[in-house]
């Protein structure tokens, strides 16, 4: 099944690389998991395209990503991280450090995305908004490799949250992979 292209819509998009087993980062929120995993031709582009504004959470921010930028820089734009302790934020140019509710957080990046889509980068943010119903749209990119540990894409106890699977002929369809155990490589922790 191929998925259509991202639209700049306005969109709030939970957006994420997992590892199989769940994962958006290893521990400490190491990323190092999506090197070498390819994605199909043209992705990082749509998303560079449709995105106006990143809503981030402070934990990620300062372990994964401080002042880099989205898509290894190639798209610039507001970047808000939202947090619990603003004093203690390193300033970084053209990062906003916001202390609010969520649900205002998100509306800011709204705001500053200019009718474009706000990527939502921390999992427990996301957890928050997928409660308050201010998620539009989930988008998943599996990589091939087991994390066994790190930064779970979704942790709520007691909680379902069913979604409707877009572009495909059946919209309560599971999706179905198919995957090899491959020989290690060179910095493969076992």
């Amino acid at each position: 099944m191929e998925l259509s292209p991202q639209t700049a819509a306005g969109k709030v998009l939970m957006h994420f690389c997992i590892s199989l087993d769940g994962y958006v980062a290893g521990p400490g929120h190491d990323m190092a998991f999506m090197e070498g995993a390819t994605t199909r031709e043209g992705l990082h582009r749509e998303y560079i395209e449709t995105t106006g504004a990143v809503l981030a959470g402070r934990s990620g921010f300062d372990s994964a990503i401080g002042d880099s930028r989205p898509y290894g820089g190639a798209w610039q734009g507001p970047i808000f991280v939202l947090t619990h302790h603003p004093d203690d934020a390193e300033p970084i140019d053209d990062i906003t450090v916001l202390s609010c509710p969520v649900d205002e957080a998100v509306r800011i990046a709204l705001d500053a995305a200019g009718g474009k889509n706000v990527e939502v980068f921390s999992p427990s943010i996301c957890a928050q908004l997928l409660d308050l119903g201010l998620i539009d749209e989930i988008d998943i990119h599996i990589a091939p490799v087991l994390l066994g540990d790190g930064v779970r894409l979704y942790e709520a106890l007691g909680g379902r949250i069913r979604h409707l699977l877009l572009d495909g002929p059946v919209p309560s369809r599971t999706v179905d992979l198919r995957y090899r155990p491959a020989p290690a490589v060179a910095g493969d922790a076992r």
